[in-house]
């Protein structure tokens, strides 16, 4: 009897010792640290846990910022390309592509050498940032902005999207979205990326395949989906007669339920809490008044909780961020993910073959 487990549910792929995603306790675990613990930390420091295996001490913090701050320039003709392209395509789609030509501009790794892996990811990682803050930066009106020398990974980020630097708190901010979203056990674009390294293929192509992947509105267009959601509601007044009418014609409520998670999200909680900080700061409660509200309902109807999407549209929109970008400022936190699982799937790579179940006619004649 040949069992089909639609969209892989249930099934054990293969081993990581990255990150866990308990869906039954609703706990999310990055290389043995609960997320809650790691949260509050910066960018430099949970990309050294993924990387290189520990936390950074204040030495590694710092050298691991100004390595990746030697690594932002982005060569003339992809900044071009970024300057034609990005007003008139999809973010993702100017990402995806861009990052790509990045493979014209430098050796691929030996993909035995781990030395030479974990270069081009700490490339990856810089160059992504750079080149989505350049894509956000075109999108204003402006030309794409070079990294300060001396800045933090979120710093710089920020800077290079809009201009100007940007006080603490929204720093802050940025580090612990970054953090939230840094990796996520199998999930579809990680999965992506390793099936393509498991065909033995370079590190830039499993990161531009796991790029197509987040793009989906399923993956990581969700956040977008739910800023344009709350802004057709339009008010808190609004939401339950919405609700009623989108659940009656089975409309999907985008930000509510998880593939994995039976019980609250673990993210979740710390975007609904920087969604309330920043409605507050800025005089904009209204988005999170809103959710709040939103989140309630959906609860009560239909049993589903806020995933880690829902809350992070309104905090973005409240830090001055269009929702277009939600989903290429993802990319630059899931790259890490992405690159230390590469990595770990040539460990002990097997090419990824699964089976299918065919389902068409037999014994055609002509």
């Amino acid at each position: 009897m040949t069992i089909t487990a639609k969209g892989l549910d249930g099934i054990i792929v293969g081993d990581t010792k990255l990150s866990q995603v308990n869906g039954e306790e609703g706990k999310l675990i990055y290389a043995g640290y609960d997320i809650d613990q790691v949260a509050h930390l910066s960018f430099e420091e949970v990309c050294h846990l993924f990387l290189f295996g520990n936390l950074a001490n204040t030495d590694q913090k710092e050298s691991l910022k100004q390595n990746l701050n030697n690594r932002y320039g982005i060569a003339q003709k992809i900044s071009d390309f970024i300057c034609e392209n990005a007003l008139n395509q999809d973010p993702m789609s100017t990402l995806r592509t861009a990052v790509s030509m990045l493979s014209t501009f430098r050796k691929e790794p030996d993909i035995t050498n781990e030395a030479e892996l974990k270069d081009c990811a700490l490339d990856l990682i810089a160059k992504t940032s750079a080149i989505t803050a350049a894509i956000a930066s075109v999108r204003q009106g402006q030309s794409p902005i070079k990294a300060k020398p001396n800045f933090s990974f979120a710093q710089n980020f920020l800077y290079m999207s809009t201009g100007q630097e940007c006080n603490e708190t929204l720093v802050k901010t940025m580090d612990t979205a970054l953090v939230l979203h840094m990796d996520h056990g199998f999930n579809a674009s990680t999965f992506t990326a390793r099936v393509v390294t498991s065909s033995l293929s370079d590190m830039i192509s499993a990161v531009v395949a796991a790029i197509g992947s987040l793009k989906g509105p399923l993956h990581g267009g969700a956040n977008t989906a739910v800023m344009n959601m709350l802004m057709e509601i339009g008010s808190i007044e609004n939401i339950e007669p919405w609700l009623d009418n989108a659940l009656s014609t089975k409309r999907k409520i985008m930000g509510f339920g998880h593939r994995v998670y039976k019980t609250v999200d673990p993210r979740a909680k710390h975007l609904k809490k920087m969604s309330q900080e920043w409605g507050e700061k800025t005089g904009q409660q209204k988005w999170f008044l809103m959710s709040q509200k939103l989140e309630s309902l959906m609860f009560e109807k239909k049993g589903l909780n806020a995933n880690v999407d829902f809350y992070s549209a309104s905090t973005y929109y409240t830090m001055g961020i269009q929702p277009d970008m939600y989903t290429p400022i993802f990319a630059v936190a899931r790259i890490v993910g992405w690159c230390a699982h590469i990595m770990e799937q040539l460990k002990d790579n097997r090419i990824m073959r699964p089976k299918s179940n065919y389902i068409g006619e037999i014994n055609k004649i002509l």
